[in-house]
């Protein structure tokens, strides 16, 4: 069975992506500063779920590039929304592998990594990976608004439907 928070992470992303629908590729790589552009937001996004449940546990990069283009601490950028978003399908495709092997006794457990054990547990990574979603669908809607759009979708979706609250019995 899939885990409640797991669940969660992934209403998140269908919450980001319903955000989203409609914005064109000029929107997408559209800044207006200090804010980021919506396809630096869907490439950050990227690169963390590629850090936490591909490379940190596994090593592997199936998109080196969005650790220079959306990396925490990069310079700014405007990339392609469409290859940010045919990047993101890969990355989280890959990482559900992972996290469908995620319960409540490994949430706890944290990630060595050359020698190093991380001070999160994975647990709070996927916490964490969850509230950033929510971060970014909030500044993408600003930028939405600032690109005129109208009618943006209502948050939170349909979140008892996709995502109810379920009790952890593992």
């Amino acid at each position: 069975m899939t885990h409640p928070l797991v669940l969660q992470l992934r209403f998140a992303r269908s919450e980001f992506v319903r955000g989203l629908d409609g914005v064109t590729e000029e929107e997408g790589r559209r800044r207006f500063e200090p804010m980021n552009s919506i396809s630096w937001m869907v490439a950050h996004l990227t690169w963390q779920e590629q850090r936490y449940w591909l490379t940190a546990p596994q090593g592997v990069i199936l998109v080196p590039e969005v650790n220079e283009l959306a990396g925490y601490g990069q310079p700014a950028t405007t990339p392609s929304l469409a290859a940010m978003w045919a990047a993101w399908r890969k990355v989280t495709q890959a990482a559900d592998v992972n996290l469908e092997t995620l319960n409540s006794q490994t949430l706890t457990t944290h990630l060595v990594i050359r020698g190093e054990t991380l001070p999160e547990s994975l647990g709070s990574m996927l916490r964490r990976m969850t509230y950033h979603y929510w971060y970014h669908i909030g500044e993408s809607q600003a930028v939405r608004q600032l690109l005129g759009h109208k009618n943006l979708p209502d948050f939170v979706g349909a979140i008892h439907a996709e995502a109810p609250y379920i009790r952890e019995t593992d």
